[in-house]
This record gives C-alpha cells, structure tokens and sequence, in this order.
C-alpha cells in the first residue's frame, strides 16, 4: 500500500512540474518574424523571392505584411497567413505618416499626413477590415515614433482613429531604446516593445532591465509588452563589437524568452529579422543561422503556439 501510495505522489509531483511549466509561458501568446512578407528578397538566394511564409508557419502564429497604399489589396495574403495558422502584423507607417525633413533624434521627422482618415478609409474598404479583422493580430502603426520624431498629439490621432473603426486588432508601437525616455504611449494602443540589439543576454544586462523597466512605467494596466527579439547577426557589430560568436545567437534566444517568460505583461516575441541583407549587406538572417541556433528558434516558438 505505501508502495502505491509512493507511486502517486511521484505521479502527481511530476504532473504539477510539467503544468508549472506549461503556465509559465502561458502569458505569451504569439511568436514570430519580422520581413515575412515585406518586398525584401534575400540576396543570398539564388531567385527572387519576398515572402517567406512557408519557412515559419510550423512554428510562428504572427507574421508580418508591409503596406504601401491605401489601395493595396492584402485580403489574399492574409487569408493565407491564417490558413496555415498565422495572424498578420500590418505595417502601416505608409498609411498614415511621411516624411518632413532631416532632424529630430534620428536624423529624420516625420508628420501625420493631412488626409490620413481618407487613406484609412480607403484601406478599410479595399480589404473589407470591418468584417476581415479576424485575419489580423496586430496594426504596426509607426516605426519608431518618438525616435522618428512624430509627435505624441499625431501618434495619438492615428491611433485613435484606427480603434475607432477596427476595435478588434491590437495597434502596436515599437520604440528605439534611445528614446524610451522621452515616449509617451496614446491609450489605445495595445502592445508596446522596443528594440535593443546587440546584447548576448538581455535577461542579465543590467542596461537591457533599465530600459525594460522604464518602458514598463509608461504602459497602463490593459497594455501588453512585445519583446523585440536579436535575430539577425551583422559580424562586424555582433562579432567584432559586441563579441557575440554567431552560435551564441542561441543563447541570445533563450535570454530573451526567459526574459519573456519572467514578465506578465509579455503578449508576444518577435524576431528582428528573418531573410538576410537587410539593414547591412552582410547581415545574416534567422533564416540562415547555424543549426543549433535555428532549433532554439522552433523550440521556443512550438512552446508559445502549441504546433
């Protein structure tokens, strides 16, 4: 009888590690890359190619599409994305901002444009959103706003008016690390992240936390945090500079999810980029990264979505 009894408790022991395992995840919801479907051919390959979706989907649930046109018809795009079990991240700087004129923290302003309700519209009518929104996970609304100088008042106005018509998609900002300080989030947006590269463990840098920290202050208590993960390698940045060995790109994964898994407010972790040339000629992206490094990827990401 104490033999059984022994047994049991073994059993339910084992069962309760596996189910704190399991919920210590269950916070984030999504997992993906960035350059999915954004016009950008890899020029390491040996044709043109500019999406990339069939090399993520068994184990991403987001993926993102670029937008250039109120006229753009992305409905086809989308509703392939979500056959294959992958919610689209639409970027839409394009709709709503253009640029000014050279200054600000980046070296370039932006502005909201004077018709932007009229290009919204537009984009609204084309791709049928108020009856196809269960396509899309998330608008990127601006890239780096504060850092690409727009103003809070003119974020706030595009936001405001994209949760006016399509309240069911979450609107996302993701700001550069710079200007965390200086960044001032509209309350109807959803997920806020921001990007920092270059670190081999941002779990255990105490600059990464810092910054972390403060974007956390900024967020209100519905707000999400989206974790900007390092997945591309530049060699003569992430080598040279920040001495990080192309296999330890691995272990840049498994900080950022462990960073992931200790914030409640963490909704989702993508991956900055997946094909290579992008930003720097020899950039290397996801997609091309050492074996061990991509089944880090696939680990982390089957966790998160459950594929």
């Amino acid at each position: 009888m104490k033999r059984i009894s022994l047994a049991l408790v073994l059993i339910f022991l084992l069962c309760s590690a596996c189910g704190q395992s399991t919920r210590a995840n269950k916070h984030i919801k999504y997992f993906g890359f960035s350059l999915i479907d954004t016009y950008w051919d890899d020029p390491t390959d040996s044709e043109i190619r500019t999406n990339y979706l069939n090399e993520v989907a068994s184990f991403s649930n987001i993926a993102d599409i670029l937008v250039l046109s109120p006229n753009d018809n992305i409905i086809a795009k989308m509703q392939n994305m979500n056959n294959l079990g992958v919610k689209s991240i639409l970027h839409l700087t394009e709709i709503f901002f253009e640029f000014e004129a050279k200054g600000g923290l980046s070296g370039v302003k932006y502005k909201l444009r004077h018709d932007y309700k009229n290009r919204w519209d537009k984009f609204v009518q084309t791709n049928d959103l108020k009856n196809n929104q269960y396509l899309a996970q998330a608008f990127y609304i601006a890239e780096e706003p504060t850092w690409n100088d727009i103003s809070f008042k003119e974020l706030k106005q595009a936001s405001d008016y994209i949760k006016s018509s399509t309240p069911k998609v979450a609107i996302m900002i993701i700001e550069a690390y710079p200007a965390i300080k200086q960044l001032k989030i509209p309350k109807s947006v959803d997920w806020v992240g921001f990007d920092h590269y270059f670190i081999k463990d941002p779990f255990n840098n105490a600059e990464f936390r810092a910054e972390l920290e403060l974007l956390k202050s900024k967020l209100s208590s519905s707000q999400k945090l989206v974790f900007i993960m390092d997945s591309h390698y530049i060699p003569w940045v992430h080598g040279d500079i920040a001495k990080i060995k192309i296999n330890e790109m691995k272990d840049v994964a498994t900080s950022y999810y462990q960073l992931a898994k200790s914030e409640p407010k963490a909704i989702a972790i993508l991956g900055y980029f997946w094909p290579s040339g992008f930003d720097d000629k020899t950039a290397i992206g996801a997609r091309h990264m050492p074996t061990e490094v991509m089944a880090e990827y696939i680990r982390i990401g089957k966790e998160i979505t459950a594929k």
